[in-house]
């Protein structure tokens, strides 16, 4: 059987992504969650899984120098482009890129690459299933090897357990994160909000998810802020062949649910049935969508 795997992405912070993903969760009763928004995960919050495992994640190396070998030739700093090295020397690992050079110039093998944790994944069970979850650790710059470590976990996730779906939380953007999310999904769920820049990272998005996705899908969320917007975003999804599969208006009801860490489409199903909800739905339960 295969695995139906699930994006839900934006193309800026804001726009009601976690909580469409949350909104699906009770929804695709087959499927592992996983946040690959490792800068800023937050769908744990809503759903509060039971932790079973915690992992180190080592996605880069810093230089370490053996002070007992060194021979103070100076070589490595001459040679950092970084000016990772000061004249004692010692290695600053806020500037340090792991480039290796400085190890590969050593004439008495005084500098060595060490692994270093760079984030911490995390593995538990929600009311609605199994959840894979990672947090980056601040300033680092190794996203997109944690996402790829979050999807590869909930997919083996799920092909032990027999799940039809992996449902993923991506990051906000077009950067690497984002690509490492979307890279050979099935269904990339693009949420937007009916504002000009709304429309202008729209666009970005649905580029970048032509290039690495299958089926690409918007959604407008307060979509009545802005009735003119939202036509012409319709337009713009329309133009890129990723149509519009639903319309969630700006309810104060839906804020109050995130609030009180509900379900926003358990806490609120008559707003999301509106919206076409049941469409959205069949064409994600779909296996040819």
């Amino acid at each position: 059987m295969k695995i139906k795997e699930i994006v839900v992405i934006s193309g800026k912070g804001g726009t009601g992504k976690t909580t469409l993903t949350a909104s699906l969760v009770p929804f695709l009763e087959d499927a592992v969650i996983a946040d690959c928004d490792v800068d800023a995960p937050d769908l744990h919050i809503l759903l509060n899984p039971r932790s079973e495992e915690e992992e180190t994640f080592s996605g880069s190396a810093k230089a370490v120098i053996n002070e007992d070998l060194c021979t103070h030739c100076n070589l490595c700093i001459d040679h950092c482009r970084f000016g990772a090295i000061d004249d004692t020397p010692r290695i600053n690992p806020m500037k340090c890129e792991g480039c290796g050079v400085c190890e590969y110039i050593c004439p008495v093998d005084a500098i060595a690459l060490n692994d270093v944790t760079t984030g911490t994944v995390f593995k538990g069970m929600t009311g609605y299933g199994p959840m894979v979850h990672a947090r980056l650790v601040p300033g680092e710059e190794t996203s997109g090897k944690l996402v790829s470590q979050v999807r590869n976990e909930a997919k083996k996730r799920a092909e032990s357990d027999g799940k039809r779906y992996v449902l993923i939380d991506g990051s906000p953007g077009i950067g690497c994160n984002v690509i490492s999310s979307i890279t050979g999904a099935s269904t990339v769920l693009i949420v937007t909000e009916p504002t000009l820049s709304g429309l202008h990272d729209m666009k970005r998005v649905l580029e970048v998810a032509a290039r690495f996705s299958g089926k690409v899908f918007v959604i407008i969320n307060k979509y009545d802020l802005s009735v003119e917007m939202t036509r012409r975003i319709e337009k713009e999804a329309e133009d890129n062949n990723a149509p519009v599969l639903m319309k969630l208006p700006f309810d104060k009801k839906i804020v109050q649910a995130v609030t009180e860490k509900k379900i926003p489409s358990l806490a609120e199903p008559d707003l999301f049935e509106m919206a076409g909800w049941k469409n959205l739905l069949q064409r994600l339960r779909d296996p040819e969508s």
